[in-house]
């Protein structure tokens, strides 16, 4: 018995860390966030750190493959993947490895990850850059922009393309992300912001009514997700995103001032703050 023991707890502790805020430090973190969580069919290239070889940060690669390795070379890097262990920079970075160590031996195909990888460098250590160039793509045809003989692809991506929901990203804004599920339309709104700064900032703005984007807007909540909060709000069916590309950039501004305040809530605004803490929405 002792024995059993002793060997439940050595596996419990060899098991990798939690980390709350995996993607902090990349660029774009809040892009990445909602690449992972969001956005059905999105690319943005990465800079690898100290090469020119090409990688492509996808949402979503077909059977949710952590990599492929193309037969021009790059290599294209899924996050929306089946494993998690811990923490999803490192497994990114794990598998950005495998793959750079595949592409330079002439290797094509998928690069998986099926056992936790240990220590090593995270996707942070690997890429460098400041801001990535998000591309929004209506389904997954870009799975086969670089395949001649795309037949054998056929139905998977015809199924990809199905279950795609169409979805657009503000250009006003960062990691702002409007989407379509037939019957509602949402904004969905991921903030790098310190959570209890943000939620006094986004209280403040409803008790002034300025957190109503446009009409029929309204704001339901919010989500947590990889140590960040992301405010979702209603609209009205036929909202599209680009009626809220001036409203979103002057709640930005307002959200900007509303940060910089750093006077006591008043009791309106503590009420307000502690049901928008309570306040949390699904993501789909």
């Amino acid at each position: 018995m002792g024995k059993k023991n002793r060997v439940k707890g050595k596996a419990r502790t060899s098991l990798p860390a939690f980390v709350k805020r995996p993607f902090e430090g990349l660029p774009s973190e809040c892009d990445v966030i909602a690449l992972r969580e969001l956005v059905p069919a999105g690319t943005a290239p990465l800079t690898l750190a100290g090469s020119d070889r090409e990688v492509v940060l996808c949402s979503l690669l077909p059977m949710a493959a952590p990599a492929m390795v193309r037969e021009s070379g790059a290599i294209w890097l899924g996050l929306q993947v089946q494993h998690h262990f811990g923490d999803p920079a490192r497994d990114l970075g794990a598998v950005l490895e495998k793959a750079i160590a595949q592409a330079e031996a002439g290797e094509v195909g998928i690069v998986g990850l099926t056992d936790p990888p240990g220590e090593g460098p995270r996707l942070q250590d690997l890429v460098t850059g400041d801001s990535l160039d998000v591309t929004v793509h209506e389904g997954f045809d870009f799975w086969l922009s670089d395949v001649e003989d795309s037949d054998a692809m056929a139905g998977a991506l015809d199924q990809a393309n199905e279950a795609a929901i169409p979805t657009s990203r503000l250009s006003s804004v960062e990691a702002a992300y409007w989407t379509s599920i037939g019957t509602k339309e949402h904004l969905r709104w991921v903030m790098p912001q310190p959570e209890d700064a943000l939620l006094a900032a986004l209280a403040r703005l409803h008790v002034a009514g300025k957190d109503v984007l446009v009409p029929g807007a309204r704001f339901v909540g919010m989500f947590r997700t990889h140590g960040v909060l992301a405010p979702v709000w209603d609209l009205e069916v036929g909202t599209g995103a680009e009626a809220l590309e001036e409203p979103a950039a002057a709640f930005a501004k307002d959200l900007e001032a509303a940060l910089a305040d750093t006077s006591d809530l008043t009791p309106e605004e503590r009420s307000a703050r502690n049901g928008l803490a309570n306040r949390q929405v699904t993501l789909r």
